[in-house]
């Protein structure tokens, strides 16, 4: 469905983004590692209430609702998915980022989630983790790296992709239930995204 220039009304107790998607055909020089003391570790296999726990502490902030209210097979299936990998950024015997990439398509992959939690956001930690994703994704078959990012996200994020080798390519507006009234996440989450309910 195509939307009229001007305004849209969005319906009480949804929420809205401008969803941009980024891709890079080919791999990126990288920059150097910022000093930290962080270290990427695979999980294999991830458990649910590992991922849960990690996807809580940097997404609610953001307003990451794709994965909350997901039953515990659901998400097993699509965390334990052939082609999908999973890692956390390990900072002080605790894990402080996520890093989901899925190569399930021949000759791509997508960067399905990516983030640090609020204490290590502007630290280096991102650059650190985003280092390792290029790494990983680029010493693989693909000719083609993504990701999509939205207006929920940090003010930074596309920036942060374009310095990062991405290019914006397309353009969505994604509408959904806003999982704060339905209690899938507190309500005070995602302040800068004001509840109309």
């Amino acid at each position: 469905m195509l939307l009229p220039d001007g305004y849209s009304d969005v319906p009480h107790g949804k929420v809205a983004a401008v969803v941009t998607h980024l891709e890079m055909t080919e791999r990126p020089q990288l920059g150097d590692d910022p000093p930290g003391a962080w270290r990427l570790h695979k999980v294999e296999p991830p458990a649910v209430d590992w991922y849960r726990d990690l996807y809580r502490r940097i997404g609610e902030a953001w307003l990451w609702i794709t994965r909350t209210g997901l039953d515990d097979a659901d998400l097993a299936s699509r965390i334990h998915a052939p082609g999908v990998e999973l890692y956390g950024l390990l900072v002080d015997g605790r894990d402080e980022g996520l890093l989901e990439l899925d190569f399930s398509i021949s000759g791509e992959c997508e960067l399905l989630y990516f983030g640090v939690t609020a204490k290590f956001i502007g630290t280096g930690a991102a650059r650190f983790l985003m280092n390792r994703a290029l790494e990983i994704a680029w010493s693989r078959d693909i000719g083609r790296f993504w990701v999509h990012t939205c207006t929920f996200d940090h003010s930074s994020a596309i920036a942060f992709y374009q310095r990062s080798g991405f290019r914006a390519f397309k353009r969505q507006i994604e509408v959904a239930d806003d999982p704060r009234l339905d209690g899938r996440l507190p309500r005070d989450a995602a302040r800068h995204v004001p509840v109309i309910g």
